[in-house]
């Protein structure tokens, strides 16, 4: 399904918001590229960079080497998230969720953005060359490419299949945090990031679900824009279950013991508990707070946190 780009709003508007911001504090000035890089996004991928790295070393990796792959991969994930934000400055005016990032309002524009975000992107790649290895580095680099020009600016607005494929860029801290202990590859972090994988489109559908008004303003074909409750509920309950399959492979591939798949048998079940809940509700036809979407968005997060926690718990309990 292919969308046409909107036209957000007179060309200039945003520079010339900005230009006219004449006193801007520093403090505000520093804030507003600290959320160009989005923080609470990059806490979530190195929730999942980490924990790979105990299961890599079996044990605690060089703590000099899980704070480079830290800073690498905030600096990374940063520079992506500064170009996205430069990318979709047109969208992100007319968005309610999106309508006071620093570009938006003008606390940075749009130039300065450009190139914090390439800088970001430069620097984290040679410091995990230089200082890491450099498998980790094209990683890093892949991943920030990806998200840039294959999410950003080829699939988002084109595709209701977007976040499924474009996910993949969130997905590849797992194979950096591998990477940076053993500068290889392994069954292992792939196993992890196809649990990334097909835990990507249900966690972010359910926010879907709840913005569509605002995705279908601008012309996002979000799946819950141009698909009915049903379908998309179904699409979840769906992906679940693969990712919960998937993710109890490791025990039988002999990487993992007891305590992980204890804690993904638990975890995933209460997940998929509450996938068929949302899944029941949209066959219901239940609309508005009652249909209770974001329950799953907020689990999801705590899922993925107590999996990768228990990842890198395990090999101390074998």
């Amino acid at each position: 399904m292919c969308v046409t780009a909107v036209e957000s709003r007179p060309a200039g508007v945003l520079g010339e918001k900005s230009r006219s911001s004449s006193h801007r504090p520093f403090g505000a000035r520093v804030k507003a590229f600290v959320e160009l890089t989005k923080p609470r996004i990059i806490e979530l991928l190195l929730i999942t960079t980490v924990p790979v790295m105990f299961l890599a070393q079996q044990g605690v990796p060089d703590l000099k080497l899980v704070l480079l792959t830290c800073v690498g991969g905030y600096l990374s994930a940063g520079g992506a998230n500064a170009l996205n934000m430069y990318i979709d400055r047109d969208i992100d005016a007319l968005m309610d969720r999106t309508s006071q990032r620093p570009l938006v309002t003008g606390m940075v524009s749009p130039r300065e953005c450009l190139a914090f975000g390439i800088t970001l992107a430069v620097v984290s790649t040679l410091l995990f060359g230089l200082t890491v290895n450099w498998l980790s580095a094209w990683l890093s680099l892949g991943a920030l490419l990806f998200y840039v020009v294959v999410y950003t600016m080829i699939l988002k607005r084109r595709t209701s299949q977007n976040i499924v494929w474009g996910g993949i860029a969130g997905c590849l801290p797992v194979l950096i945090g591998w990477s940076s202990v053993t500068n290889s590859m392994s069954w292992a972090p792939i196993i992890l990031f196809l649990v990334m994988f097909f835990w990507t489109p249900p966690h972010y559908w359910p926010l879907s679900m709840k913005v569509k008004e605002d995705y279908a303003r601008v012309g996002v074909p979000m799946l819950p824009v141009v698909a009915s409750n049903k379908v998309v509920a179904r699409q979840i309950v769906l992906y679940s279950w693969v990712m919960v399959a998937v993710s109890l492979l490791l025990q039988p591939l002999g990487y993992t013991g007891w305590f992980y798949t204890a804690v993904a048998l638990l975890s995933g079940g209460f997940w998929l508990w509450e996938a068929h809940g949302l899944q029941n509700r949209a066959r219901a036809e239940v609309t508005g707070a009652k249909l209770k979407e974001m329950r799953l968005f907020h689990w999801s997060i705590t899922y993925v946190s107590i999996l990768f926690v228990a990842v890198a718990v395990d090999p101390f309990l074998r």
